[in-house]
C-alpha cells in the first residue's frame, strides 16, 4: 500500500496505546483513505476475534465515501467479493468482522459492543450518538473531520456546562493535515485546483486547503433536516445547467411550510442528450412534469423542449436571486440523506466577503449548484397549496 503521514501518525496512536485519535485536515489529505488502509491491514491480521464499526451521518454517506474507499483499497467488487454482505453492509475476515452503519442507527451506537470504532466526519454526527458507541467501544477510536467549524470534539454540553471534548483529553492524539501531506499520491490536476482556490475564496482556502479551524460565516441557507425519502405530493423540479461544471437536477415537494429536496443527478459532462437520457431513465415524464431551469440558457432548454420534457426558463431579472433565496428560506428546508452532494452545498454555500470584511450578495460558487437548481423551482413554481409566503424561518429550528 502506498501510504501518507496520516496512516503513520493512526499506526503510531495505535501502537503506542492511545484510546484514539483526532485527524483534523483539508481536503484531499487522505484522512479517510489513511483510516480505511489502517482499519484493513488490522483486520486482515487479527490473530483472534476483532470488531469494527465505521460510522458517518447516514449510509448513503457511507456508500459514497468509506465503502467506495475500503473496496478500492482491496481492489474487490461489491458485487463479487463473496466476503461482502450488501444487505448487512459487513465484510468478513478470518478473524474479523468490518461493519458499517449510519449514526442515524440509534440501534447500532448503542448496541453490541466492538474493538474499534472509527466515526468519519464526525463533526456531522450528534454527541449523544458518539457517546453512546465510545462506552461500547473497548480498544481504540478514530474520529476525522474538515473542519468548517468547532463541535464536540472541541467541546460539548453536559448538565448546562459546555465541558472540554476530546482535543484536550490526553489519551488521545491528535493529528493535523492537508493536501501537502498527499502530494506524493494526488494527481497534479487536483492540486492546482485546490490552490486556485487560495485567493479567489480565503475562508475556504483557509478550513479546506490549510485544514485550520474556520466557521462558515454568512450561510445562505442555515438550516435545514435530513429524512428518509420524499413525501409523496405535486412533484417539480429545478435543474441547472452544466458541463465542466455539475449538472444538478432536483426534485422537490412543497407541503405546508416544509420543502422537501432530492438530488436526482449530479454530474459533469453531460451533453444535452445525455441529460436527457438520464431524466428518462429517472422517469421524469415528458410533457407533464415541471422542469425550471437556468434561463441564462435558452438553446438548453429548448433542446430538452424537443426531446419532450417540459422545462421552462426559471425567474430571472434584477432581484430575482435574492428574491428566489427569500423564497427557499420561508420554508423549513429537507434534504433526502441520500442527497450528498447538496447536503454538502448547503453546509457551505454562504456570502462572500468584502476587503473589509463585510458580507456581500456574491456567493460561493463552488457550493452553488444544487442550491441553484433548487432555488430555479421553488422560485418559480406557482403555489398550489395556498401556503401564506410571508413567513420566515424561526432561528435555531
Amino acid at each position: 500500500m502506498r501510504t501518507t503521514r496520516v496512516f503513520a501518525d493512526i499506526m503510531t496512536a495505535w501502537l503506542g496505546g492511545k484510546r484514539g485519535i483526532l485527524l483534523q485536515g483539508g481536503t484531499s489529505s487522505t484522512k479517510t483513505w489513511s483510516v480505511m488502509q489502517f482499519l484493513h491491514l488490522v483486520a486482515s491480521s487479527a490473530k483472534s476475534d476483532l470488531i469494527i464499526s465505521v460510522t458517518s451521518e447516514s449510509l448513503p454517506h457511507l456508500k459514497m465515501g468509506c465503502i467506495r474507499d475500503f473496496f478500492r483499497i482491496i481492489c474487490n467488487s461489491q458485487d463479487t467479493d463473496s466476503h461482502w454482505s450488501k444487505t448487512e453492509f459487513i465484510y468478513k475476515y478470518p478473524k474479523a468482522l468490518l461493519e458499517f452503519w449510519g449514526a442515524d442507527n440509534e440501534g447500532k451506537a448503542r448496541g453490541p459492543r466492538r474493538d474499534i470504532l472509527f466515526v468519519n466526519e464526525g463533526n456531522n454526527v450528534p454527541w449523544g450518538t458518539v457517546e453512546s458507541a465510545e462506552v461500547r467501544t473497548e480498544k481504540f477510536i478514530i474520529v476525522d473531520w474538515n473542519p468548517t467549524g468547532e463541535f464536540w470534539a472541541h467541546n460539548y454540553e453536559s448538565g448546562g456546562k459546555l465541558v472540554p471534548g476530546w482535543l484536550s483529553d490526553p489519551r488521545f492524539a491528535y493529528s493535523h493535515s492537508t493536501y501537502l501531506d498527499a502530494k506524493d499520491v494526488l494527481p497534479q490536476s487536483v492540486i492546482e485546483a485546490i490552490e486556485a482556490k487560495r485567493d479567489r475564496d480565503p475562508n475556504w482556502w483557509n478550513i479546506y486547503g490549510l485544514g485550520q479551524t474556520g466557521s462558515i460565516e454568512g450561510l445562505v441557507y442555515p438550516y435545514f433536516k435530513q429524512v428518509k425519502e420524499l413525501p409523496k405530493g405535486d412533484y417539480f423540479y429545478g435543474l441547472d445547467f452544466g458541463f465542466v461544471d455539475p449538472a444538478v437536477l432536483t426534485k422537490n415537494v412543497i407541503i405546508g411550510d416544509c420543502l422537501y429536496s432530492r438530488e436526482m443527478i449530479y454530474k459533469t459532462g453531460l451533453t444535452n442528450d445525455v441529460l436527457a437520457r438520464e431524466m428518462d431513465l429517472l422517469s421524469v415524464r415528458k410533457n407533464y412534469d415541471e422542469i425550471f431551469a437556468d434561463a441564462e440558457n435558452p438553446q438548453n432548454i429548448e433542446e430538452l423542449c424537443l426531446k419532450g420534457f417540459n422545462v421552462k426558463p426559471a425567474e430571472k431579472g434584477k432581484g430575482s436571486v435574492e428574491y428566489g433565496i427569500q423564497k427557499v428560506n420561508q420554508y423549513l428546508q429537507f434534504w433526502t440523506e441520500d442527497s450528498l452532494n447538496c447536503i454538502k452545498e448547503q453546509r457551505n454555500f454562504r456570502r462572500i466577503e468584502d476587503k473589509n470584511g463585510k458580507l456581500t450578495e456574491k456567493t460561493t460558487h463552488d457550493f452553488s449548484h444544487g442550491m441553484d437548481s433548487r432555488r430555479y423551482a421553488v422560485s418559480s413554481h406557482i403555489d398550489r397549496v395556498g401556503r401564506s409566503t410571508n413567513k420566515i424561518l424561526i432561528v435555531g429550528w
